[in-house]
């Protein structure tokens, strides 16, 4: 009896960086489920529509991606495991379309964004923004138009059949995203999963995400850093967002790394001098970081 293949929602049509991000971290076997919003990705699982979810965190040229930060504090789910890709920008056209006969480019905002060179060297070219990168190659496929061109990765290219008539056109060489994966985790048996980690993780470095609230007073983040200093923590990353429904009051989202042990340490003292911790995950670094 063959075992069930696991389900991985992610942002986007086929084809998309966070479909080729997924393939990457959990490989070829997966079933992927191509999802037209982040707020309907973290929805899969509940409908039963996905085991698992693939999201970007973080781009190292355009920085956090705030709505998945939100949606992950409203929702059950822990991060387990984390991958980076990079992000190469391709111009993907119909099969027998060149560069000089292209009037027009679709592609994500941000996409077309990134890619500012390209469109100052050639400036008859139209910019039309779209939903989605891969979606925006499907779109121009179907049209079979030659002068319509979009800007997505090689998975899009491949699926569905277009030609990439110029490649990586990105402004910015090292251009990466950050993904991570996640998976749900019942409130009742979080600090018994956390050990379990730490159980099996033993002196290796791990990483760890949490979301934190400051006391409204004077050096209260300078208490907070304290601890994990103490406790010889790499503090990799702490990003401020405001707390929906409380005006003027911020959550911290921070990024830590250091041997399973010295995190479990350092939460625990950290809880003594916040008003909350919130572990969203402890999970090994990606094997791709730079």
């Amino acid at each position: 009896m063959h075992a069930e293949k696991t389900r991985v929602a992610f942002q986007g049509e086929a084809g998309a960086f966070s479909e080729a991000a997924a393939v990457q971290l959990l490989g070829e076997e997966i079933v992927t489920v191509p999802r037209p919003t982040f707020d309907v990705t973290f929805s899969a699982i509940p409908e039963g529509a996905a085991d698992a979810l693939l999201v970007p965190v973080e781009n190292s040229l355009a920085g956090s991606v705030v709505r998945v930060y939100d949606l992950l504090l409203e929702s059950a789910l822990t991060i387990t495991a984390e991958t980076i890709l990079p992000i190469e920008m391709n111009l993907i056209a119909c099969p027998g379309a060149s560069l000089s006969d292209i009037r027009s480019i679709s592609s994500h905002p941000m996409a077309l964004a990134q890619c500012e060179r390209f469109f100052s060297q050639h400036p008859h070219i139209r910019r039309i923004p779209a939903e989605d990168t891969a979606g925006s190659v499907r779109e121009a496929l179907a049209r079979g138009d030659k002068t319509h061109a979009a800007i997505a990765g090689k998975r899009a290219a491949v699926r569905y059949r277009g030609e990439i008539i110029a490649e990586r056109i990105q402004d910015d060489a090292e251009n990466f995203t950050r993904f991570v994966l996640l998976q749900p985790v019942k409130e009742s048996t979080r600090s018994l999963a956390l050990k379990t980690v730490l159980d099996a993780s033993g002196s290796h470095v791990m990483k760890m995400t949490i979301a934190m609230r400051l006391a409204h007073r004077p050096g209260s983040l300078l208490a907070s850093l304290e601890p994990l200093a103490r406790h010889r923590v790499n503090l990799l990353k702490i990003e401020s967002r405001p707390i929906h429904g409380q005006p003027w009051e911020y959550q911290f989202f921070v990024d830590l790394e250091a041997p399973a042990s010295g995190l479990e340490d350092a939460v625990t003292d950290l809880r003594k001098v916040t008003r909350e911790v919130r572990i969203l995950g402890l999970y090994p670094g990606a094997r791709n970081r730079l």
